[in-house]
């Protein structure tokens, strides 16, 4: 059966896997999770992550991050969804907990936080928020 919504399915297994205190999870590849990966690392939600490749399929490998025994990450949400896509332009982007929280956004440019985007004065699809 084929997945229906990759990005949901990523989110979902690190808020299931911080839930449960796992240091380490692993998920199918895709570019689109590789790049929001790369800005939950620059921001400091996730530690590192690795590509495997096992024959001619790619898993990812991420490092969930704990401080003090508590998961770094709040709250992880999808905003634009399959059914509904959500687009901001740069100055429409929502801010999450008043600027300490971040929105995922992917723009012409790649997928970049919102604090990014504002600042290269891009717009594009509004992925989700981390707290």
């Amino acid at each position: 059966m084929s997945m229906q919504d990759p990005v949901a399915d990523m989110l979902t297994r690190i808020r299931n896997a911080q839930a449960m205190g796992i240091k380490t999870i692993t998920m199918p590849y895709s570019n689109v999770k590789n790049d929001m990966l790369k800005v939950l690392q620059d921001e400091g939600y996730v530690g590192q992550y690795e590509v495997i490749s096992n024959g001619n399929k790619k898993n990812i490998s991420v490092e969930l991050k704990y401080f003090q025994g508590r998961p770094v990450i709040d709250s992880i949400k999808r905003i634009s969804k399959p059914s509904l896509r959500v687009y901001r332009g740069c100055n429409d982007l929502p801010t999450v907990r008043g600027g300490f929280g971040i929105v995922i956004v992917s723009t012409p440019k790649g997928v970049m936080s919102d604090r990014a985007a504002r600042a290269q004065q891009v717009g594009g699809e509004v992925l989700c928020t981390v707290e």
